[in-house]
């Protein structure tokens, strides 16, 4: 038994209750020492930290980081004097562009920074691309000076890692082979290397071509991994399509003679479209051999079933086809009701200047002759009773100033309502005129939209997207609007597009290019006689657009033959022909 203290039966120490106390005195007076011991070891493993090599690692860290956000000009201050001397700050950014866009850079992660060796410091980086997988390698970063002085000793070899001085980062891609673009009914209207189709005649209408990259796509095409001489969609399906059809490229990765990484092609996916092929065939007939545009889709999904001419390329103004627009807002702000009359004549003033009604015509009685009729001697102040407000925000919802959604569409347009301008202007585009301008099938999506009680599909062209809608107006003013576009197709201005047997809403447009009412000859200067025995030719683009049957409807069309006539006489009879083929085979579905 030693001295101070006695065992149990387990061998353990035992203490009085004193030795307790007085060994509780005693930690109680020790912990202010034990706390003070170490702060003093925290801070001297701060200092030990804290050294040349932290700074050092800490300027490298910012460096890389700076480079993961793309912040070149961070980067670039923390150059020595003599990188700042070999390489101004456009070459710098330069190099670290071009090495992204050759590698198909995506994203680059900072990862260990190792300790000095040399006059380099290593960085960990991970390196997600496009076309060459994740790299994970190391860049020796070239550094001079040392601490927090240290900077860095910058050389193009730094721009990518695993680059040697002297090398140069460079990559060779290959497209696979292109995959098949398919009709709705499975057909081919562009397949294998030659593109060979089952329907060259729809084919030819809606397929494209494809050609070398054109110089606007240049840059996004390089991003992607796209050789220099890859064929690509240039208009058509093609180009709406393009990125899957081409699949993802695949290539060698190299520094200078060295393979960094190496993938292979992965092919696209072959892509079905909603183009109904009957439907395609009786929109190119319609056209005829026209200049013009034709589109039709399925109002209760947006599937484009056809699309000829320069349906959805070509900007005009949409003349009286959109007072579909203007009538919508009218019903929704009260400003009249179907029953409302007005004055039978043939023009109105605005901002004391005369608006008059196609070919000087006398029209008005009710809201629903006016709109059957198209009188823009109503539509017009109707207009403007509505205000630039009202109507550029009705417009806005039946998709103006939207972007489309279809690769190489145009964006149909109505200027802001604060540029419009006065009473003249506003009453202008209430009846498409002014600077409105609007593609085919943007106007085919406004008759869309009223023939599925106001909601506005979203245009597709490809089987199984499911459909998006988009709420424009209320169900019953929807349904007033469709009520007043049968009463044009019933004894207005489109009886041309009249079908036996179907309920056919439409409306006319004929948009005026120049004055449509008749000289007055008697103060007009003489015309020689050659003049008066050749007319010139039309200058009024003719509008129809049109959905059926009213009920339910499952068609919609819109036609266009830009400076060729009446509406009434030359856009609604074409439609008739696509309206008819669609109801006689169930198109779209």
């Amino acid at each position: 038994m030693e001295a101070g203290g006695r065992r149990g039966a387990h061998g353990a120490p035992r203490y009085s209750r004193s030795d307790v106390e007085r060994r509780r005195r005693l930690a109680r007076r020790g912990l202010p020492l034990l706390a003070g011991a170490g702060v003093l070891a925290l801070a001297a493993g701060l200092l030990v930290g804290g050294g040349p090599g932290a700074a050092e690692r800490a300027t490298a860290t910012s460096f890389a980081t700076a480079w993961a956000h793309g912040d070149y000009a961070r980067m670039y201050a923390l150059l020595d004097a003599p990188a700042r001397a070999r390489a101004s700050f456009q070459a710098f950014a330069a190099a670290y562009r071009e090495s992204a866009a050759t590698a198909t850079l995506r994203s680059l992660l900072v990862g260990k920074v190792g300790g000095r060796s040399g006059a380099t410091i290593p960085v960990r980086l991970t390196l997600r691309t496009r076309v060459f997988g994740t790299l994970r390698e190391t860049l020796q970063l070239p550094v001079s000076g040392s601490g927090a002085g240290m900077r860095i000793a910058w050389r193009p070899s730094a721009a990518f890692p695993g680059l040697r001085p002297g090398e140069r980062l460079t990559r060779q891609t290959t497209l696979p082979t292109r995959a098949a673009l398919l009709a709705r009914d499975g057909t081919a209207l562009a397949s294998g290397p030659d593109r060979r189709s089952d329907d060259p005649l729809v084919s030819g209408e809606i397929a494209g071509t494809l050609g070398p990259i054109p110089a606007d796509q240049a840059a996004s095409l390089e991003a992607l991994g796209y050789p220099p001489n890859a064929q690509v969609g240039t208009d058509g399906l093609e180009r709406v399509f393009q990125t899957q059809l081409a699949g993802r490229p695949g290539g060698t990765l190299l520094a200078g003679g060295r393979v960094l990484a190496h993938t292979q092609p992965v092919a696209g996916q072959l892509v079905r479209t909603t183009i109904d092929r009957k439907l395609e065939r009786a929109a190119i007939a319609a056209l005829a051999g026209r200049y013009g545009g034709v589109a039709a889709l399925d109002p209760r999904t947006g599937e484009v079933l056809a699309l000829a001419g320069v349906a959805f390329s070509a900007l005009q103004p949409p003349g009286s086809t959109f007072k579909i627009v203007t009538l919508t807002g009218a019903l929704e702000a009260h400003v009249a009701r179907p029953a409302t009359t007005f004055p039978v004549q043939d023009a109105a003033f605005l901002s004391g200047v005369r608006l008059e009604n196609a070919n000087g015509e006398y029209c008005g009685g009710t809201l629903v002759n006016a709109f059957a009729n198209s009188c823009n001697s109503v539509f017009a102040p109707l207009g403007a009773r509505l205000g630039a407000a009202r109507l550029v925000d009705v417009a806005r919802r039946f998709g103006f100033n939207q972007a489309p959604g279809i690769p190489g569409a145009q964006e149909s347009t109505i200027p802001a309502a604060s540029a419009i301008g006065d009473d003249l202007a506003v009453g202008s585009s209430a009846i498409g005129q002014g600077l409105v301008q609007a593609t085919t099938l943007q106007m085919t999506l406004v008759a869309a939209t009223i023939a599925d009680g106001g909601l506005r599909p979203l245009p597709t062209l490809q089987v199984g997207t499911p459909p998006h809608l988009v709420r424009v107006t209320r169900p019953a003013v929807a349904h007033e609007v469709a009520q007043m576009m049968r009463a044009v197709v019933a004894y207005g201005t489109g009886t041309a597009a009249a079908i036996a047997g179907a309920q056919v809403a439409g409306k006319t447009g004929t948009a005026e290019l120049a004055s449509t009412v008749p000289p007055d000859t008697a103060s007009g200067d003489r015309q020689d006689q050659s003049q008066q025995s050749q007319p010139p030719p039309p200058r009024t683009d003719a509008w129809f657009v049109a959905f059926a049957p009213a009920p339910r409807p499952r068609i919609a069309v819109g036609v266009l033959f830009p400076e060729a006539g009446a509406g009434g006489d030359v856009a609604a009879p074409a439609a008739r022909g696509v309206l008819a083929a669609a109801l006689q085979h169930g198109a779209g579905e």
